[in-house]
């Protein structure tokens, strides 16, 4: 993978993270934080989705690599609030 490539899979990951920490009303810190949870949370909600047996609705390939944007945002935002909840009130959007 090249190193745009590997910016460009960052980019998306904060986006996402920042997208799921906004709908779960609990914010973590700064754009590293929602580039975790958004790694973090694309992992859960592709998990959730297996186990469920539902489809991946919008994955965007980057150099082979795929991404679940969707999926992502809904695991993100499940990890976000389930952090939030075990952390201080002091993290509230």
């Amino acid at each position: 993978m090249t190193l745009t490539g590997i910016l460009v899979l960052l980019v998306i990951a904060g986006i996402v993270g920042g997208l799921g920490q906004a709908i779960s009303g609990y914010s973590f810190g700064g754009c590293l934080m929602s580039i975790l949870v958004g790694f973090v949370g694309a992992y859960v909600g592709v998990w959730l989705a297996g186990q469920l047996g539902l489809p991946e609705l919008f994955t965007v390939n980057i150099e082979g690599q795929p991404f679940p944007i969707v999926w992502g945002i809904i695991g993100s935002a499940i990890l976000s609030l389930i952090l939030g909840l075990f952390t201080s009130r002091r993290g509230l959007v």
